[in-house]
């Protein structure tokens, strides 16, 4: 199944996503990632945290998300939209009509301060999308018809980033 993590600027939110489930979703997903105003480049905090979790960055670019509109584009699944901006916007008609949902994700590279203060805000915004997308994964798909599917996929994106970011430590 293919997935699509929209932001705006496509440097780090909807990066993480993509690589996040590139790693965990082994053959049962593809994952990509695209803006509605690509920066341009993956912003190097980005790259450090996944690259400190142990998480693929070959490959990784910010792109619009005009490249998936267009028909010789791969098929896309599931189309969610990881910061509120992002969600607002027009999106493009996908090929297929893909489940759609909204997981929003306060933005890392909005945040000021010394670098520590932000890289701490990137570490952040990679832990509570590894837990949504832990959720994502944990769907039992096969079991479910579509609109069951896009309801628990848009379920998803309702835990506040608090509870994302207490619900492994409750687990341990």
């Amino acid at each position: 199944m293919n997935v699509l993590f929209l932001c705006t600027g496509n440097s780090a939110r909807s990066i993480f996503a993509e690589s996040v489930l590139s790693h965990a979703g082994g053959s049962r997903f593809r994952a990509f990632s695209a803006g509605s105003h690509p920066r341009g480049d993956v912003h190097p905090m980005t790259i450090a945290c996944l690259d400190k979790a142990r998480h693929p960055t070959g490959g990784l670019r910010s792109k619009s998300w005009d490249e998936f509109g267009a028909s010789e584009a791969p098929h896309m699944h599931f189309v969610i939209t990881v910061c509120d901006q992002a969600a607002g916007e027009v999106c493009p008609m996908w090929p297929g009509q893909p489940m759609t949902a909204h997981w929003g994700f306060a933005d890392p590279v909005a945040v000021e301060g010394s670098d520590e203060v932000r890289l701490k805000a990137f570490q952040n915004a990679l832990v509570q999308i590894s837990h949504r997308i832990s959720l994502f994964l944990s769907l039992p798909m096969d079991k479910l018809d579509r609109l069951a599917l896009q309801e628990k996929v848009r379920e998803i994106g309702r835990f506040a980033p608090a509870d994302a970011q207490a619900a492994p430590a409750a687990q341990a």
